[in-house]
């Protein structure tokens, strides 16, 4: 089962996705971990990624393209995955798309979490992560908004699009996506 999984910062798509790959013996493709880790170990992708990061922009397509693809590649996913956070803006699913379908591997589903803003604000304050100050926040929010939203309406096209209530307790949400991605 190959799985695009997004929604807003704050919807819990990283708590769900590694919750979802347990069940479904997939690996958890975090592209903001990935991120953070290439940052961290100061790599060339990671010290041009936390330039973004720090400014609370996404990075741009070409590195990220390039760090999941080279994922992808792996082993461990050609049984399929979970994309949490990628792709984060259409031309992202047009080439993640042409990829996957250069590999005979479409995405099966793809899932939005769906949080009301209110809600999202009130979760980041308390995650106490450093990219998660005030000023931050309402950057990836807007550029979420801006960016991604579209993603809903090409998705939609393919058939491939569904949504899920990020409202309720964890297990309740978790319920609701493997109901979808069974």
């Amino acid at each position: 089962m190959r799985i695009v999984l997004f929604g807003a910062p704050g919807v819990g798509k990283g708590t769900q996705a590694v919750r979802l790959c347990e069940r479904l013996g997939v690996p958890h493709l975090s592209t903001g971990d990935m991120l953070r880790a290439a940052r961290r170990e100061g790599t060339p992708l990671g010290i041009e990624a936390g330039i973004y990061m720090d400014q609370g922009k996404l990075a741009p397509d070409a590195l990220v393209l390039q760090i999941v693809e080279d994922r992808l590649e792996q082993p461990d996913c050609r049984q399929g995955f979970v994309l949490d956070g990628f792709p984060r803006t259409e031309p992202q699913a047009v080439a993640l798309d042409e990829w996957l379908a250069e590999h005979g591997t479409p995405v099966d589903r793809v899932v939005q979490i769906v949080v009301a803003r209110e809600v999202i604000l009130e979760r980041l304050s308390k995650r106490g992560r450093t990219d998660d100050d005030q000023d931050v926040i309402a950057k990836r929010l807007e550029q979420y908004e801006r960016l991604t939203e579209p993603l809903i309406h090409y998705y939609t096209a393919r058939g491939v699009m569904h949504a899920v209530d990020g409202l309720g307790t964890p297990d309740e949400v978790f319920e609701r996506l493997v109901a979808l991605c069974q």
